[in-house]
């Protein structure tokens, strides 16, 4: 997420991520669905431009899961790269007690703004460098990365709880992020009509709010996410294509 003063944040994700965050509490956990592989492509639009496609996998190999996205820019896209980065990569694992990220690399058109990071779940501690700055900081269950939040939020919601917050890294600190409920709606995409449930996260004294739109029919994968900063739209990513395995 780009975190300069007066520029947007990337997507918790980049839509990234960032990611299902619509459950309800009248779901069981037997009609529940389940983390499953995917590959969905979006549109970027930034300052009402198209300015980027972002190609998003979810695979799965062993006792772990990759999650990756690769955006690639459009006419004037590369003054966006901040919003829409070129690459990320997070593999996590997933236990009784949600996503454990193990790793997470980006890149952000600029080698003073890649990331690296380290999770060592033994000294619960992560390490490595964010935008150039380094990265020492405790390790708990609720921190996260710009990436691997997207999974963290699919795994609880699919387990039925409904998270409230989750930490971010944010170069040598980490901020926290809350989560709430924000309506229903029916997005006209190219996969069809489809009911959604949004929902909004705003990291704490921010004036910015990303939200998402849900879809339960989809694994709660979301079809939408937009950054608004008052009235104001900072970005928009919007699906064009969804398979999930």
């Amino acid at each position: 997420m780009a975190r300069r003063a007066g520029k947007p944040q990337r997507p918790l994700s980049a839509l990234l991520l960032a990611c299902a965050l619509a459950v309800s509490a009248a779901v069981s956990a037997a009609d529940a669905d389940e983390l499953r592989p995917y590959q969905a492509t979006y549109k970027g639009i930034w300052q009402g431009m198209t300015v980027a496609f972002s190609e998003l996998k979810l695979e799965h190999s062993g006792d772990s899961w990759t999650y990756s996205s690769r955006s690639t820019p459009r006419g004037i896209g590369r003054l966006a790269s901040g919003v829409f980065p070129p690459r990320q990569v997070s593999v996590v694992r997933v236990g009784a007690e949600g996503v454990q990220p193990q790793s997470y690399q980006s890149s952000g058109g600029e080698r003073a703004r890649a990331t690296d990071l380290t999770y060592d779940w033994q000294t619960h501690r992560v390490t490595g460098t964010y935008e150039g700055a380094p990265v020492d900081l405790p390790l708990t269950h609720e921190v996260q990365d710009d990436a691997s939040v997207q999974l963290a939020l699919m795994v609880e919601l699919l387990a039925g709880r409904t998270p409230s917050r989750f930490l971010m890294i944010d170069r040598s600190v980490t901020r926290e992020y809350q989560f709430a409920r924000d309506g229903e709606a029916t997005l006209h995409t190219p996969l069809g009509a489809v009911p959604t449930v949004v929902y909004r996260a705003q990291k704490a004294n921010s004036p910015r709010i990303t939200r998402f739109w849900c879809a339960p029919d989809r694994g709660y994968i979301p079809l939408k996410v937009e950054q608004t900063k008052g009235d104001d739209v900072q970005w928009t990513m919007e699906i064009q294509s969804l398979v999930r395995q």
